[in-house]
């Protein structure tokens, strides 16, 4: 007589190995796990059979390439941010590469260390091909405790601890990515003191356009505008220095008030070309409104009101360049900006 009762479902979950089944090794769990949660492992098997290889050490070379990279990345970041001068008004003109270097050193922390990662996983790591089903619900206890052992494995299996060459640069690029993150942080601790009240402009300073050229009140036609600068030098590539020379018709009038009422030459006026919502250029003139409008919001200013905001975010006025013209008929600022250029910030005392 023959008992066939093994075969039964409650049978054949009894005789499932536990989470502590001392039979099985760390490998037998990941592949009992993968069948568990519907994984079946086609291939698994070490990326070199033979280690230290030829092919094996040229791998490490290249993951470890990678990790330095993403090391000189996080280093040469902290270095531009602490030492790389970054002000316009700095005598040496490497200032305009400041932004740039930045951007050239956070995509080599970043991307090293991606390309790193990337390459230990294809070049070094166990070859392994699997079909996985998906399903549904919370895994049970055994299937989590196969899900560590997985996860053990493939610490093990990674064999950083013979691979000294990558564990040192591994380690270099962790403090690069420290110092990716650290650098920033370093715009929290100086205080910005005036920096964000004051512009290029000052007295005496010519406006002048792009090209360098001065300009005398003959060459703005009525109804005209014109982007002009401060002339000192890298200008252009200041935020706050592009501003708008405005000349009225003869038949308009501007109100101005607040105590701006000298900051205009006869019938042209200066304004930042900044927006006070978000920092867009305001450029656009209707000639027949003399309404200034940002692309950006829409927000339009009333020239013939100060460049009021009537309608858009905008909540303050563009602030006025006090103009007068030199000795030789050019037009120079009388001094800086009376307010701060741009949107509003939290210290404003507005």
């Amino acid at each position: 007589m023959t008992d066939d009762r093994s075969d039964s479902p409650a049978d054949a979950d009894t005789a499932r190995p536990g989470p502590k089944d001392p039979q099985l090794s760390q490998l037998d769990w990941v592949k009992e796990g993968a069948a568990r949660d519907g994984v079946e492992i086609v291939h698994y098997g070490k990326r070199y059979v033979v280690s230290g290889t030829k092919t094996e050490r040229r791998a490490e070379r290249k993951v470890a390439f990678w990790f330095l990279v993403a090391f000189v990345g996080g280093v040469g970041y902290l270095l531009t941010t602490i030492f790389w001068p970054w002000e316009l008004a700095d005598d040496s003109g490497l200032s305009y590469l400041f932004t740039p270097l930045l951007g050239i050193f956070m995509t080599l922390g970043l991307g090293g260390l991606g390309m790193a990662v990337i390459g230990y996983a294809k070049w070094l790591l166990p070859d392994e091909e699997s079909v996985q089903e998906r399903h549904d619900g919370r895994s049970d206890k055994d299937d989590r405790s196969a899900t560590t052992a997985t996860l053990l494995e493939m610490v093990d299996s990674a064999e950083l601890g013979r691979r000294s060459l990558i564990k040192r640069t591994l380690g270099l690029s962790v403090l690069g990515a420290g110092a990716l993150a650290v650098a920033p942080l370093g715009g929290l601790i100086k205080e910005p003191g005036r920096a964000l009240y004051t512009t290029p402009w000052k007295a005496g300073v010519r406006l002048v356009r792009e090209d360098g050229t001065p300009i005398k009140p003959a060459d703005l036609k009525p109804g005209g505008l014109e982007t002009v600068y401060p002339d000192v030098p890298h200008a252009v590539l200041a935020s706050d220095a592009p501003t708008l020379l405005i000349r009225l018709r003869p038949n308009e009038e501007a109100k101005i008030g607040n105590g701006r009422e000298s900051y205009h030459y006869g019938d042209y006026f200066a304004y930042s070309k900044v927006c006070t919502h978000a920092g867009c250029p305001v450029g656009l003139l209707e000639d027949e409104t003399n309404l200034l409008l940002c692309p950006c919001h829409q927000s339009q200013f009333d020239v013939l009101q100060g460049c009021r905001p009537i309608f858009g975010p905008a909540s303050r006025p563009l602030p006025q360049l006090p103009i007068e013209l030199d000795d030789d008929g050019y037009f120079i600022a009388k001094s800086d900006y009376t307010e701060p250029v741009g949107p509003a910030f939290w210290e404003r005392g507005e």
